[in-house]
């Protein structure tokens, strides 16, 4: 054998040893998650949860009558009660926006149809459309 042959056989089994044994290799989806997920889910459940939603109502209430019952208030005054209500209106938005209907982000959706994660429910038009599949 020739000198080149060597580092083409070394190659050729490195491509063989990574073919044959792939799943160490990828990455696995069950790490568990980010160190910072769980403090940001605490924050996000805090910011739109019911007791913020209560605070948001009476900042826009309180800020509101006293804008408008107030009389002549000085600026400070004046821009301390729209920083209220802008703050009230920032707590109560996922509120405001509930109340149309919307819903958040389905980000997961597409790996629940790929099959990678299998307990993840999914999307009801995928349901329906195999329902329809199977009926006609």
């Amino acid at each position: 054998m020739s000198r080149n042959t060597y580092p083409i056989l070394a190659v050729i089994m490195f491509a063989a040893i990574s073919f044959a044994i792939p799943e160490p290799a990828f990455a696995g989806s069950g790490g568990g998650g980010l160190p910072w997920e769980s403090p940001l889910q605490q924050i996000q459940q805090s910011i739109t949860g019911p007791v913020a939603g209560f605070i948001a109502l009476a900042a826009v209430a309180i800020a509101g009558a006293m804008l408008i019952f107030g009389g002549e208030l000085n600026d400070f005054a004046r821009r301390l009660c729209y920083v209220a209500l802008v703050g009230g209106v920032l707590l109560g938005a996922t509120q405001i926006v509930a109340l149309f209907g919307a819903t958040g982000a389905s980000i997961g959706e597409h790996r629940a149809e790929m099959g990678a994660a299998p307990n993840v429910p999914l999307p009801l038009t995928t349901l329906s459309v195999a329902g329809e599949w199977h009926r006609g």
